[in-house]
């Protein structure tokens, strides 16, 4: 067995308890961060395959954002975990035959690759998985698509921020522009008082 395989073994290996881990964690945080572990794993496995891209965008699209957001919105929320829980059990033989048949369909994948020729096999992932060909391959044959798809992705960012930015009137919200012109005078007002002295009032109750 060589280091490719030695070290494919050991990311699978911690791949499937840390995806174990995220379904049985009792504590929400802990299974969002068994969850980056499974990414990080994951992405392990692809760097191997020298689908070095895919890699890097696992990292940085789900570890570097989503999870973040889903930190977050964990940490931030009170999540009532006994009401999550509630019918746990009824739901694992359902899940148990959908996860069996995920995974003959992945088996029955893998078995056609393992089958090939091993020249076959090597060449492809050579050619495929280097980020040079994928780059090469979008901005050659899949130039519109590739234009189309980001303009989509900028239309639903510039909706998502405008159906949030809209006003409310059952909610505050601060204006930052008001608050950069605001002055001192109109947030302090100086008022001339007369001086009060306590033994002063003293004694003059008791000299009346």
């Amino acid at each position: 067995m060589d280091l490719t395989s030695a070290l494919f073994y050991v990311f699978s290996a911690v791949l499937l308890l840390a995806a174990l881990q995220v379904i049985t964690a009792r504590n929400p945080v802990h299974a969002a961060l068994f969850l980056v572990l499974t990414f990080f794993t994951a992405a392990g496995i692809w760097l191997l395959l020298k689908a070095e891209f895919l890699a890097i965008v696992l990292v940085l699209v789900y570890v570097g954002a989503v999870m973040v957001l889903f930190l977050f919105v964990v940490m931030m929320l009170d999540i009532n975990l006994d009401q999550l829980r509630e019918g746990f059990w009824g739901r694992v033989p359902l899940a148990a035959v959908v996860g069996l048949a995920i995974a003959l369909e992945m088996s029955a994948v893998l078995l056609k690759g393992f089958l090939r020729p091993d020249s076959a096999v090597h060449t492809q992932v050579v050619t495929v998985g280097n980020t040079k060909q994928l780059g090469l391959e979008i901005f050659t044959h899949y130039t519109w698509p590739f234009e189309i798809a980001a303009a989509i992705l900028f239309l639903a960012i510039v909706a998502a921020v405008a159906l949030t930015l809209r006003r409310r009137k059952d909610s505050k919200y601060f204006d930052p522009a008001a608050a950069v012109k605001v002055k001192r005078a109109d947030r302090v007002r100086l008022v001339s008082m007369k001086a009060v002295s306590d033994r002063a009032s003293a004694a003059e109750k008791t000299g009346a």
